[in-house]
């Protein structure tokens, strides 16, 4: 299976189902490099460069503590889009990805809104993404909030979520999003299962990442 890497923030319940589908799991702990709560959440730190692709691993010595210094690797790829506020994407995460599609996009937190359900498929809150994206990917439009974070008023759809071979894993209760339906039926239409866990809040702990084997 797989290495599966998440934020020490993440729910057992998650933790758990993930090691008994058989995955590895590395834990990002917080080391004071940004802010709370981010500074355990994957996505600050690493890249996934697409469904069944490598992951790129960002250099904690380049992320500052503040926006937009802590948004160099938060981009999300598709494998044939990548997403972000290219302003300020690392150089060498954009070497990575040089055979991508590039959009640019204004929200520099760009994988924190982003769910990726496949190659062509978005799900984001996010209304600048959406209009960026749109025509070009598949992508839903869901309402924001309704996802906790930490200190901060609300999280964000790709931040609690992500996609591990062919199931897309929330972490905490889907059915606490007032969209949660659509999402539903935006997944299952791509012929993907959906995994939720019902007896905990929706949370946003810095998306999901696979590292396939």
């Amino acid at each position: 299976m797989s290495t599966i890497y998440i934020s020490e923030a993440a729910h057992p319940l998650l933790r758990d189902f993930l090691i008994n589908e058989g995955h590895t799991i590395e834990t990002v702990k917080s080391a004071g490099i940004t802010y709370e709560p981010v500074d355990s959440h994957p996505d600050i730190y690493i890249c996934s460069l697409g469904i069944n692709k490598p992951v790129f691993f960002g250099c904690p010595e380049k992320i500052g503590r503040r926006y937009p210094e802590n948004i160099r690797y938060n981009a999300a790829c598709t494998g044939r889009f990548f997403i972000h506020n290219l302003k300020y994407t690392d150089p060498d995460l954009m070497a990575a990805a040089e055979n991508a599609v590039k959009i640019n996009v204004s929200q520099g937190y760009t994988k924190c809104n982003v769910l990726i359900v496949d190659e062509n498929s978005i799900i984001t809150s996010d209304e600048g993404i959406y209009k960026s994206c749109y025509g070009e990917l598949n992508v839903l439009l869901v309402k924001p909030g309704h996802i906790r974070l930490k200190n901060f008023p609300y999280g964000f759809i790709g931040g609690a979520s992500g996609r591990i071979g062919r199931k897309i894993i929330f972490n905490g209760n889907l059915e606490m999003h007032p969209d949660h339906e659509k999402i539903a039926a935006f997944i299952e239409s791509r012929d993907l299962e959906l995994v939720y866990f019902s007896s905990y809040e929706l949370e946003d702990i810095g998306s999901i990442i696979e590292l396939p084997r």
